[in-house]
């Protein structure tokens, strides 16, 4: 199944997702999320997306920043524990945020969502949050309000240094000491003040010598004068430690006794914010809610495929499983016919992550036990293995696992061998395949299954339309309607003569130009039929334009 959710590229849009969280846990999360079969899971992430998404129209968004993964810190305070600042500001930040997310959804107007439960679970703690703001002004500091006997110390620790810097400005601003000094300043050496003296004079100054300079021409010396005093602070430093660490350890206390309310808290957090994730993902790929069910039933209508430029992107409308269970679709090379099969297979994957499509919002998704794909050239050459034989066994793993609730999603059905016993092989796959109830979509280049799906009850042509006269894709699928070769088309167009185009016609023989006619009849008819269809729709508007008009 991994193998197939990456061929469809579902690690991209999981990786889109990623981008769209705020937090470490939930951009996890976003990655690993799998898909689920489970119809009631499906409804209720989709529910929950859909009302985040909903939230985000009404109120903006709500944010998330400063969520942090605390639980390990949170144990080891619970069992006595001392935890450091950085550790603790990270406590009080998730706090922070916990409540700036429960304060947001209190500002939404008491509208009922599915996401109330996991609002409601959260638990606002700003007494631990300001306690810790309050004590804490970065990893570095602690403030003086933390407590009385911290702000004391200082307020002591202050006076002392005051003190002890106006008997040495006065020194070396005397007459007496100012030519034994290299500088007139006071510094300090391992936490004691200290002045420069000149290294010639050191025993004109009296006191004790901490450090030399580099060059050896300045050594720096404690004064005896400012000793105690110096001694007095060093005191008061060590009960400065005690202090903070005490209350560092009276704070890591507090938090662990609040452990389990702030992890549950911070996990409901994760959780909506993924969700709030999902939903701006959804804004951003303008997607809306799928109808979800289990029967097979796809009918996707506008479908966009989420990787390519939304500027750029042709939209189709594909159905399976309804009216038909194989949708067998045809068309030249780079027409769009892969990626057809591959945005039903990435919507409807993301559908089963509780993710919102880029489709107009009637559109239909099934939920499947199996997704299962053979979508590109998976040559090994390590294994030795041909295009096609690296094909058929894809397809032969297909045929072993696939039932009645699984996708199958093949591109080339058949390719890379001779052709006629590649069609044949490709028509008995298929019928296979159906045998075992599964839902199909094929892309093929044989004549020989257009047939098929034309003769076939439950077997659907589609083709991606080409336009002869530009000799390009216009990317638009059309369903009930096989494609052409357009070979031939192609090549007088380019300027091949028409003797050459006439005998390969009669080469193909009868049959092939006769199904080729009853091709372009259908074109024609459905042309027409879509020109009366717009010029339907354009009198209807009118008309209700003009009803509206007279009732005002």
């Amino acid at each position: 199944m991994e193998k197939n959710y990456e061929t469809l590229e579902l690690d991209k849009v999981l990786e889109m997702l990623k981008n769209e969280t705020s937090c470490d846990d939930a951009a996890e999360m976003a990655l690993n999320i799998k898909p689920t079969s489970d119809f009631v899971a499906v409804c209720n992430m989709i529910n929950q997306t859909e009302d985040a998404y909903s939230l985000l129209a009404r109120f903006g968004a709500p944010s998330f920043g400063g969520l942090y993964n605390v639980n390990g810190s949170l144990a080891r305070a619970s069992v006595g524990g001392e935890l450091n600042t950085r550790e603790l500001l990270n406590i009080a930040s998730t706090l922070r945020s916990i409540r700036t997310l429960y304060e947001w959804h209190g500002h939404c107007s008491g509208v009922r969502t599915t996401l109330d439960n996991l609002f409601e679970s959260i638990t606002v703690n700003k007494y631990l949050e300001d306690k810790i703001f309050t004590c804490i002004i970065s990893e570095e500091e602690i403030s003086d309000k933390a407590s009385e006997t911290l702000y004391d110390i200082r307020r002591k620790i202050r006076a002392k240094s005051a003190s002890i810097r106006d008997k040495l400005d006065a020194m070396i601003h005397s007459p007496h000491y100012t030519k034994f000094l290299q500088e007139a300043i006071v510094t300090q050496r391992d936490g004691r003040f200290v002045v420069p003296v000149k290294s010639e004079c050191r025993g004109n100054v009296q006191g004790l010598v901490h450090d030399t300079s580099s060059s050896g021409s300045t050594v720096f010396i404690e004064p005896i004068s400012v000793v105690e005093a110096n001694n007095d602070i060093k005191v008061l430093k060590g009960k400065e430690r005690e202090e903070i660490n005490r209350i560092l350890f009276e704070l890591s206390v507090e938090a662990g006794n609040f452990g389990e309310s702030i992890k549950h808290s911070y996990e409901a957090a994760v959780d909506l914010n993924l969700i709030f994730a999902k939903a701006h993902l959804a804004n951003k790929m303008k997607a809306a809610k799928p109808i979800i069910n289990t029967d097979g039933v796809i009918d996707l209508k506008q479908a966009r495929h989420p990787l390519i430029d939304k500027n750029k992107v042709v939209p189709i409308d594909i159905s399976l499983g309804e009216k038909y269970d194989t949708l067998v679709i045809t068309g030249p090379n780079t027409g769009g016919k892969t990626v057809s099969i591959k945005t039903v297979g990435l919507l409807t994957l993301m559908t089963m992550c509780g993710l919102l499509i880029p489709a107009y919002q009637s559109s239909k998704i099934s939920v499947f036990d199996k997704i299962l794909v053979d979508i590109g050239d998976e040559q090994s050459i390590q294994q030795n293995l041909s295009t096609f034989s690296s094909h058929i066994t894809n397809v032969a793993n297909i045929l072993k696992v696939a039932d009645e609730s699984s996708l199958v999603l093949i591109d080339e059905l058949g390719a890379g061998t001779d052709p006629i016993e590649g069609a044949a092989l490709a028509v008995a796959i298929i019928e296979k395949l159906r045998q075992k109830g599964a839902k199909i979509l094929s892309t093929t280049h044989y004549a020989e299954l257009k047939a098929y799906a034309l003769d076939t009850n439950g077997v659907v042509n589609g083709c991606c339309e080409f336009d002869v006269k530009t000799l390009s894709p216009t990317y638009h699928l059309l369903i009930g309607v096989p494609g052409r070769s357009n070979a031939f088309a192609i090549s007088r167009h380019i300027g091949i003569e028409d003797d050459v185009i006439s005998r390969a016609e009669e080469i193909v023989g009868s049959d092939n130009r006769d199904f080729e006619a009853v091709l372009d009849k259908l074109e024609a008819a459905r042309h027409e039929l879509e020109n009366e269809k717009k010029a339907a729709e354009k009198a209807t508007e009118q008309a209700r334009k003009m009803a509206s008009k007279a009732q005002s």
